[in-house]
């Protein structure tokens, strides 16, 4: 399972707006050149985002985009969403009568990987943009990142 470029330049697009947002119009150039992204493939993106109601553009000198709506109200999920991105674990179409196996069934492992796609879905549903400004994100990996206790199947590990 992959998320694309498309969703993930996306998020850091939006994220890098929203760390340094001031309520003023920003540029795509400003985003292109912080992020490493290409100017006419934000050009893209933007767009979308702009259909999908998450952005808006201000036209003219000092113009550029400005967020539609608050950033603890826009979701990683909606982001990913509006630039039409799907994140899923199965290779199955989703809606599709017939499965990913030569025969038309679906693999034993299926209800595996959607199981894990939702869980992807509701993880990402549950994180703002102002989440991850703020640093709300860190998970147990951040934890560990700054000096807390080892899990305790890594303190078992070590132990051995």
């Amino acid at each position: 399972m992959r998320l694309s470029t498309k969703g993930r330049y996306a998020v850091m697009a939006m994220a890098d707006m929203a760390s340094r947002s001031d309520g003023k119009p920003m540029t795509l150039a400003e985003i292109a050149k912080q992020q490493d992204i290409s100017l006419s493939y934000l050009e893209q993106l933007f767009a979308m985002l702009r259909r999908g109601g998450l952005v808006k553009s201000v036209r003219g000198p000092g113009g550029g985009y400005i967020f539609a709506r608050p950033i603890d109200d826009i979701r990683v999920s909606d982001v990913i969403a509006a630039v039409d991105e799907r994140i899923t674990a199965v290779r199955c179409e989703p809606g599709a009568s017939k499965g990913c196996m030569p025969c038309g069934a679906r693999c034993i492992t299926h209800d595996l990987w959607e199981e894990l796609s939702n869980h992807i879905h509701l993880f990402l549903s549950s994180v703002t943009l102002a989440d991850v400004v703020n640093r709300k994100v860190l998970g147990r990996s951040g934890y560990l990142m700054q000096g807390g206790l080892p899990h305790p199947r890594q303190k078992a590990m070590a132990s051995d």
